[in-house]
């Protein structure tokens, strides 16, 4: 049977449908995760069909080794697929293969002992702190109404105050005003963590709150476009994208970029690795440890500038 244009047996459909419905049901996944990994084991499952020469049931799923996924590699970086996106790719299908191996009562041992390539991971490009303080400055300035300067003022002091995701400050709804001295943000995955929120924070949520011309009950979203629907993260990135062209700022110095400086500045200023992993909501501490590079790639631009003998050979 051919699935959404793909080549894949109904057997292994119906097994990547349980496998989708147990991330989503017991791990929580997020939507948009979902339909990635299902996207990127139907592609796997697809290869399958056309590297064996027809469909397959779960069988055959059982028996596959290293030399199938070194195949499925080799035939995306055939297609110019990126090392970073033939890893994730890989540790998809690596997770569906576990979880049919354990329905099956096998061992998917063979299989999953293949390795991804290896790619350089890239280092989060935060905002000095000055440039981060007068960012929040310069949004606020852009606007022709006060209320939406007032708006955009906020969400971007929530971004580098608390360190949120733009779908999660946007996610906010008129419950959380006024700011409570920790924010519950529900995170990717359906993970909740407690996030801090500085006083700069909840007077600047406060401003736009009282300007706001449309209601902001407790169910409704605590952002608001201009005709008082729910605040497309588009505005945001390009309200952000005229900050950073007024400023002379670099194409990197997007909304998500705030979100990195908060990490690297408290890093800075001797925050606790495990403590910033928290306060972002990272599953693995690897993902936060990447802030420890850009710090120590800014300790050393400061070393190369101030120390004496770096300076004059």
């Amino acid at each position: 049977m051919t699935a959404g244009g793909l080549a894949i047996s109904a057997a292994q459909r119906d097994a990547l449908c349980r496998w989708l419905d147990h991330l989503r049901a017991v791990k929580g996944a997020a939507e948009n995760t979902l339909a990635a990994y299902g996207r990127d084991v139907g592609q796997f499952l697809d290869f399958l069909s056309h590297h064996h020469g027809g469909q397959e049931g779960l069988s055959a799923l059982l028996t596959l080794g290293q030399a199938e996924l070194r195949a499925f590699m080799a035939h995306l970086h055939a297609r110019d697929v990126a090392p970073r996106s033939v890893a994730r790719k890989l540790s998809a299908v690596k997770g569906f293969l576990a979880f049919v191996a354990d329905q099956q009562g096998s061992d998917a041992t063979p299989a999953l002992s293949a390795r991804g390539p290896k790619y350089r991971r890239k280092l989060p490009r935060p905002l000095a702190e000055e440039a981060a303080r007068a960012i929040i400055d310069v949004v606020g300035d852009q606007a022709a109404e006060d209320w939406i300067a007032a708006r955009d003022m906020a969400i971007v002091t929530l971004l580098y105050g608390s360190g949120l995701r733009i779908s999660e400050a946007l996610g906010l709804t008129g419950a959380a005003h006024p700011l409570p001295a920790t924010l519950r943000i529900l995170g990717k995955g359906g993970k909740e963590r407690l996030v801090p929120t500085l006083p700069a924070t909840v007077q600047a949520v406060a401003r736009y709150a009282a300007l706001c011309p449309f209601d902001l009950g407790p169910q409704e979203p605590l952002f608001r476009g201009a005709r008082g629907g729910p605040l497309n993260p588009r505005l945001v990135q390009k309200v952000m994208e005229q900050a950073r062209l007024q400023m002379g700022l670099p194409a990197s110095a997007t909304p998500h970029a705030l979100r990195h400086s908060f990490a690297t500045h408290l890093l800075s200023a001797g925050g606790d690795l495990r403590a910033i992993q928290e306060l972002l909501g990272h599953a693995s501490l690897s993902t936060t440890q990447a802030y420890t590079a850009v710090d120590a790639a800014r300790l050393m631009e400061v070393y190369e500038k101030a120390h004496p003998r770096a300076r004059h050979g």
